[in-house]
């Protein structure tokens, strides 16, 4: 062989416990090696229906509009926005960490009239808070991070729907880091959208960003509903406002192709809805409010070994996040050499951190299939003797 045939693809067993991805279930991999169908295939239609109707119980909803974006869980965050925000509408965001700020910078780019709730990092933001903006701003949208990996807090969402329906204003949430660790209860908030992603607490691999709709945002959608020239029909309707300005994100179309029209908007990712599938399977076997607890459970011991040791936690315990903890870097400890060694030493992997918190702490992840014992036991044990 030349030498730039590389090899086979043999990564080392590295046992993942940053802020995500982390190690995917074996059950899901497995899946995923299951053969392709073609995309209008009765068989495969039938997997589609049955993906929506697990991640129904997974968001915690009755929302019709339930179902799989093809991308990471950026992708599902970016088609959500560009779809509910129309040019020069006005869009409220939450921002408190990295992903706050994501927001904003997609946001920039549909042309959105962009006002922001601006909190430190590591804080959250009060329901009153939240409402004095809506009213002061009048946003067509508000938008905000359940769970930001970059601070490792979560954003209390009870009753953000209803002041939101309040105010005649669409919601969206990213749960992204917490979908399938924390709940994630869509209708018992009542907020419009929300949209997750495999890589963490779900147990799956990056590349497929679950979403769910309320009615009234899919018929805020809908009017901006406009069909391709190549696929449109007889039948075909446009919607009367401002044509959604992207084609793979356009969620008006994408709804079509997982409803019964089977719109053939894309052709969907089959090796990534096999594992999205299992992934669901996986959580409801187990049971939601089982799963959670497990995860509390891992994120309390992961924090009491962390004490324990002398070390001091990041953050507000009452906003902890129950997959992700933060935690000071001592001083005179270079933080990076401890992660080299942790993975050169032990084969485990905990994360740095972004903006303000950059070589301040380091963010240790327990979600998924690493949420267990001797996983949080093996990382305080590494951690500890590096």
């Amino acid at each position: 062989m030349p030498q730039d045939f590389f090899g086979q693809i043999d990564p080392p067993q590295r046992l993942l416990m940053g802020p995500g991805p982390v190690n995917a279930h074996p059950r899901v991999l497995r899946a995923m090696a299951a053969d392709m169908l073609g995309q209008f295939d009765p068989e495969m239609t039938a997997c589609m229906n049955q993906t929506m109707a697990l991640y129904r119980r997974v968001f915690m909803t009755e929302n019709r509009w339930t179902f799989l974006i093809d991308g990471t869980a950026r992708a599902g965050i970016e088609a959500a926005l560009v779809s509910l925000v129309e040019p020069g509408a006005r869009l409220l965001i939450v921002r408190a960490g990295r992903f706050g700020l994501l927001l904003s910078e997609i946001a920039q780019r549909i042309g959105a009239d962009i006002r922001t709730i601006d909190i430190a990092w590591g804080e959250v933001a009060t329901p009153a808070q939240i409402e004095a903006a809506i009213v002061a701003h009048q946003p067509q949208v508000f938008a905000c991070i359940h769970g930001d990996t970059s601070t490792t807090m979560a954003q209390p969402l009870d009753g953000v729907g209803e002041i939101c329906r309040r105010h005649g204003v669409l919601s969206y949430v990213d749960a992204t880091a917490t979908l399938g660790g924390m709940a994630v209860a869509t209708d018992a908030w009542g907020v419009d959208v929300v949209t997750g992603g495999l890589q963490k607490c779900m147990g799956g691999p990056p590349g497929s960003s679950p979403i769910t709709i309320s009615d009234r945002a899919a018929a805020h959608i809908m009017a901006r509903r406009h069909v391709e020239a190549g696929i449109r029909g007889d039948d075909s309707e446009d919607g009367g406002r401002a044509r959604i300005g992207s084609n793979y994100f356009d969620l008006a179309m994408i709804m079509e192709y997982w409803s019964d029209k089977r719109l053939n908007h894309h052709t969907e990712a089959t090796t990534m809805l096999y594992g999205a599938r299992e992934a669901a399977r996986i959580v409801l076997e187990e049971g939601l409010e089982a799963r959670f607890a497990r995860h509390r459970a891992a994120s309390r011991a992961m924090v009491a070994g962390l004490r324990a040791m002398g070390l001091s936690v990041y953050g507000q315990d009452a906003c902890r996040m129950a997959n992700v903890t933060g935690v000071h870097i001592p001083d005179g400890v270079d933080g990076e050499r401890v992660r080299a060694r942790m993975r050169a030493d032990f084969e485990i992997e905990i994360g740095t951190a972004f903006g303000p918190l950059a070589g301040r702490i380091w963010r240790i992840g327990a979600m998924g299939y690493n949420a267990m014992k001797h996983k949080v036991l093996l990382t305080l044990g590494a951690l500890e003797a590096v």
